[in-house]
């Protein structure tokens, strides 16, 4: 006997045919939904008429190995004139092209800048036997065009399903610069915009037919999106969404200005939206918490928690549920700025840009774009994280840079370059994708084409690598694997920077059980 999250309860199931939370997800009563962690005798989920991914987090972390990877790689701001791409690549060591690019997948427009990529259906309806995941959603943040890619007649050898252009978008939704997508329990396909159709900051969400990829309109109601947007994760056993905010387009679209932090245009807020009725029922104000970027949940659908990685103030927050039904948000974990001298300021932020949470909610990762170290804590107690595992992956104040550490709190001495295969690996770790089973994180280490054309020159010149880290799960602990590496600096049309990573049968970012 071991303890796991079990199914949804009898009283709360739905009609077959039907995606788990229907049409209104998240339209339940919520005393009635939320159940603790009990022991139930499974072994695996014995399932013969099931939709896609798992039942539970715990079961999907006896998933199959991965054993390709699709990442989105951009030319934007590189200097060449080329589509950005989805590689694939492969990640079965006991294949012979292991470590390799297979397959690109080039799209029809330039300048797209993919950036984040979902699912046209997951976990969520993990009860519909009718759902199949067989589609790749990957929204474009500067062009706003979304490009729906099929993964499902040939893995290894994706193709183009379908396009939707930026003026059904426009005219549909009045949102533009889109981010995140989610997999909806309704069977449709939901997208974070940063701004509107002038680059001004709105944080709403487009709501895609989950099997015409038609555009049906905007998820909030009318008139309720949020000042700005980013990322967003939904909990509906507790009837909640919440949404992050970077900035408005115009102010990030070409780099970063300090200006406009002095000026208050970067985001500080979280927003907590009424699942069932869509619109924001709560503002929470971050202290020591300048852009929130990555939100998560805890995995186990009764969690009333989550963290939220804080890129500028590089401050991990956790977010809760008060026993009154309101949200509040502590700092659980700082990482001091560093003195330095020949940089943009006086002071280094680590730059907090990607986090995760294991499947079993035992772990959080993230990465310190800047510094250059990736980290892993325990956080079974989640108000107490505790520091088990870092490594240093590059990043901006290595040995021999142009970067002085004078004041440290934290290292003793600047981090040696990283090189891998022979390869000095330019940029820090930034997007980051964890094996099912927890053992195996794999990295990328471009941010967003214009940040990286600032911060990491040699990024641009050399292109991004894809790294492959093997994870201690007992003890805690990151230990590189000396013998992985994919170098998109050799690409046919010249060095590409490869941004978030996605396993074909789902994985702990792109999946939400309900």
């Amino acid at each position: 006997m071991r303890l796991e999250w079990g199914p949804r309860p009898a009283a709360l199931q739905w009609p077959a045919g039907m995606c788990a939370a229907g049409r209104a997800e998240g339209a339940f009563t919520l005393q009635s939904v939320a159940q603790p962690m009990r022991p139930i005798a499974s072994t695996a989920t014995k399932c013969g008429n099931c939709g896609p991914g798992y039942s539970t987090p715990l079961e999907a972390m006896k998933g199959p190995r991965e054993e390709i990877i699709y990442l989105p790689c951009i030319y934007r701001n590189t200097g060449t004139e080329a589509p950005d791409y989805l590689a694939t690549v492969d990640v079965d060591p006991k294949s012979p092209q292991y470590c390799q690019v297979i397959h690109r997948l080039p799209m029809p427009n330039l300048k797209d800048e993919l950036h984040h990529s979902g699912w046209n259906t997951c976990s969520s309806c993990f009860g519909d036997s009718t759902k199949s995941r067989t589609k790749l959603v990957l929204p474009s943040l500067i062009s706003s065009r979304i490009y729906v890619v099929d993964v499902g007649s040939e893995p290894r050898a994706p193709k183009l399903h379908k396009v939707i252009e930026p003026k059904d978008i426009h005219a549909k939704c009045e949102l533009a610069f889109l981010h995140t997508s989610h997999c909806l329990a309704s069977g449709e396909v939901m997208i974070s915009s940063l701004g509107d159709v002038k680059g001004n900051g709105k944080g709403g969400f487009v709501l895609l037919d989950g099997e015409t990829f038609e555009v049906k309109g905007t998820w909030e109601r009318p008139g309720g999106a949020a000042p700005s947007g980013y990322d967003f994760w939904y909990q509906p056993r507790h009837n909640v969404m919440i949404s992050t905010e970077w900035a408005a387009p115009n102010v990030l679209r070409d780099g970063f200005n300090p200006a406009d932090v002095e000026a208050g245009l970067y985001g500080s807020h979280l927003y907590v939206w009424d699942w069932q009725h869509h619109e924001i029922v709560q503002t929470l104000s971050l202290k020591d918490g300048l852009i929130p970027l990555e939100i998560r949940f805890l995995h186990n659908p009764d969690a009333a928690q989550g963290f939220v990685g804080c890129a500028l103030s590089s401050t991990i927050q956790r977010f809760y549920k008060n026993e009154g039904g309101t949200w509040s948000v502590e700092k659980v974990i700082q990482v001091p700025p560093k003195k330095v001298k020949g940089w943009l300021l006086p002071e280094m932020p680590g730059l907090i840009t990607d986090i995760l949470l294991s499947l079993d909610d035992r772990f959080l990762y993230f990465s310190n774009w800047l510094h250059g170290d990736l980290r892993q804590y325990d956080i079974s107690d989640p108000q107490r994280p505790r520091l088990t595992g870092q490594l240093f992956l590059g990043g901006s104040i290595v040995k021999g840079g142009p970067v002085q550490v004078l004041e440290d709190q934290e290292l003793k001495s600047q981090p040696e370059p990283l090189v891998v295969k022979g390869k000095r690996v330019a940029g820090g770790p930034q997007m980051i994708q964890l094996s099912l089973d927890g053992n195996r994180l794999y990295v990328t280490t471009s941010l967003y084409s214009a940040w990286d054309k600032q911060f990491y020159p040699d990024l641009i010149r050399e292109g991004s690598v894809m790294l492959q880290v093997d994870v201690d799960t007992v003890k805690g602990g990151l230990k590189l694997n000396p013998n992985f590496l994919v170098d998109f600096g050799k690409e046919p049309l010249g060095p590409a920077l490869a941004h978030e990573l996605r396993y074909p049968g789902g994985d702990c970012s792109s999946d939400i059980w309900i």
